[in-house]
Order: structure tokens, then C-alpha cells, then sequence
């Protein structure tokens, strides 16, 4: 696309079907590397991402000419079937309906960076669901808790 420039900053945040803890440390950068690859088939830059047991955090420098929603759904449908194609999790893996996703600047990358990094610690203090109802309440994201993921907590 001639003459069009963009610099779109998104965090995805999506959860494990049934909020079980099935993505093991032993597995995680296997898995990671794989969505990083996805991104990228998807000309979208993948800049850090995270996948703690229930939920992962990631985020992209998105291209203009792909939504949010579809590089979600394709992250979350094809990292579900190398999951269960390579039988890296007992029974089968799927994620939970919906994700939240959340714009940053450029000023604010190296932060948020750090803050998805920093998950393992970062949950020795705080749920996967206090985490996100802060993440929407800081972004002003009006929200029904009807329609929010399954809370296990």
C-alpha cells in the first residue's frame, strides 16, 4: 500500500479455555516461538508476549491492513492445533472465547514490555482477574462481568 504509514501498538490478552493451568514453563518458549511466527506470517511485528499457564499477554506493532480481531482469532486457532497436534498438554487445548486488547503509544512500549516480562512475579501478588479488571478500569473500558472470561479464582 503506497503512501500509508502507521504505527499501531496493541496488547492482546486472551485465556485458557476453563482458566486450567495447562501451559507449562517446559513448553512455554516452544509456544511463544510459535505465535511469534504467526504474527509474522500476518506482516505484524511480534515485540514481547508471555504465556503464563491460563492466559497470555502479547504484544504487536499491528500492520493496517489486518484487525485486531482476526489476528487474534488466527493466533488463538492456530496455536490451539500445534498444541494439540504435538500433544503438548494432556487432553485437548483450546482458548476461551473473546481477548481484551489494549493501544499504547510508542513513549509507552518499553513499560508495557517490562509488565508482560514480569507475569511470573507479577502473579505472585495479583489474580489473572484482578489484573485485567485493573488493565480495563486504567483504559476507562466500560464492561459487563457477564461477558468478562471465566473466572476460577
Amino acid at each position: 500500500m503506497a503512501n500509508t504509514y502507521s504505527q499501531m501498538y496493541v496488547q492482546i490478552v486472551f485465556a485458557v479455555l476453563g482458566r486450567a493451568n495447562l501451559i507449562s514453563e517446559i513448553h512455554r518458549i516452544e509456544i511463544e516461538k510459535y505465535i511469534c511466527g504467526i504474527i509474522s506470517n500476518k506482516k505484524c511485528k511480534p515485540l514481547v508476549l508471555f504465556c503464563n499457564p491460563d492466559h497470555s499477554h502479547i504484544l504487536i506493532g499491528l500492520h493496517p491492513t489486518i484487525s485486531v480481531s482476526d489476528i487474534t482469532r488466527d493466533i488463538k486457532a492456530s496455536s490451539s492445533k500445534f498444541i494439540n497436534d504435538k500433544k503438548l498438554v494432556l487432553g485437548k487445548f483450546a482458548w476461551q472465547d473473546g481477548f481484551g486488547s489494549f493501544t499504547y503509544s510508542k513513549s509507552q512500549i518499553d513499560n508495557v514490555a517490562k509488565y508482560i516480562l514480569n507475569q511470573p512475579e507479577h502473579h505472585k501478588k495479583r489474580t489473572f482477574r484482578e489484573e485485567y479488571l485493573s488493565i480495563l478500569q486504567k483504559n476507562e473500558i466500560d464492561f459487563d462481568e457477564r461477558y468478562l472470561f471465566e473466572w476460577y479464582d
